[in-house]
C-alpha cells in the first residue's frame, strides 16, 4: 500500500539504484500514515555518524490525537544495515549524487521508504525527457484515433 510518493524524483534525478529502508515511527505517525496524512516532495535523506535520516519529510498529526506537541516535519531515523550504509556512503561522496526518497509504503505491516541514490540531471537532460514524454503522448493519440 503506497502512502506517498516523490513525483519530481524522477523529472529532476536520474535514479542510479534504490534501497528500502525502514522507519522509526510513533504510534501516532504510523496512524497518520494508515490514512495517507503524509508528503516527501520536498524531502531528502542524510547520513550523519553512521546513521541515516529522513529530514524534511511531513506527516500529518492524526486527527484523533491529543498530542498538541507534535512537530510533522521532524527528523525521522531510517533502518539501515551498518554495510548497506557504508555502500550507500561510498556512492554518494561522488559529486552531485545524492539520497532522494521515491515512496513511502507499507509491507507486511512495517512502514517502509524507498529511498533512491540518484544524479541529479542538468537542464538538457531535463528538455530531453520532457521532448520524448511529449511524443509518447503524440503516438498514443494518434493510435487512439485509428483504433477508432
Amino acid at each position: 500500500m503506497t502512502v506517498a510518493r516523490n513525483p519530481r524524483a524522477g523529472y529532476q534525478y536520474i535514479i542510479l539504484r534504490e534501497i528500502e529502508a525502514g522507519m522509526s515511527l510513533t504510534g501516532v505517525e504510523v496512524k497518520s500514515l494508515r490514512s495517507h496524512g503524509a508528503d516527501i516532495k520536498h524531502s531528502y535523506a542524510k547520513i550523519e555518524n553512521g546513521e541515516v535520516f529522513l529530514i524534511n519529510a511531513h506527516i500529518a498529526l492524526y486527527e484523533k490525537s491529543s498530542n498538541v506537541e507534535y512537530d510533522p516535519k521532524r527528523v525521522r531515523k531510517l533502518l539501515l544495515s551498518r554495510k548497506e550504509i557504508r555502500s550507500i556512503q561510498k556512492e554518494i561522496e561522488v559529486k552531485g549524487v545524492t539520497l532522494v526518497p521515491l515512496k513511502i509504503y507499507f509491507k507486511n505491516g512495517w512502514a517502509k521508504v524507498s529511498l533512491a541514490v540518484a544524479r541529479g540531471k542538468s537542464r538538457q537532460d531535463k528538455r530531453e525527457a520532457i521532448r520524448k514524454k511529449d511524443a509518447a503522448r503524440e503516438i498514443s493519440r494518434e493510435l487512439k484515433k485509428h483504433a477508432r
